[in-house]
């Protein structure tokens, strides 16, 4: 048994180096970082907005929209990457239907582009 704890020692003594140099971090920051809270400092700011009023109350909906089209975007590009590893790993035929296939979907992805380009949802006024 004792054999068997051995194997874990290592992983011990890393959780507790960590777990003390992250309170090490913690105490260090709490006594030694100047404090001068003010008015503005302590103020809510989220989501491009300053927070006032009710929770329900109406908001803009062009920070949201902005940032999802930039996800949806941003992972359709993502896709690349694979392809463009695997791509050479097929053979002739497949690698020109892989090529064709991402042709179709670049251009779909510009289409959606030029569409939401054209009804200003990347505008911000």
């Amino acid at each position: 048994m004792n054999a068997f704890l051995l194997e874990y020692l290592p992983v011990v003594i890393f959780l507790a180096i960590g777990a003390v140099i992250g309170i090490l971090f913690m105490v260090g920051a709490w006594a030694l970082a100047p404090s001068n809270p003010d008015s503005e400092k302590l103020s809510a700011y989220e989501c491009g907005f300053n927070a006032f009023d009710d929770a329900r109350m109406k908001f803009d909906v062009r920070f949201y929209l902005v940032s999802i089209l930039f996800i949806i975007f941003d992972l359709e590009v993502a896709f690349l990457f694979p392809w463009a590893v695997s791509m050479f790993d097929l053979s002739t035929g497949g690698m020109v239907f892989a090529f064709w296939s991402m042709m179709v979907f670049l251009g779909v992805l510009t289409v959606g582009f030029i569409y939401e380009w054209k009804r200003g949802a990347l505008e911000w006024e």
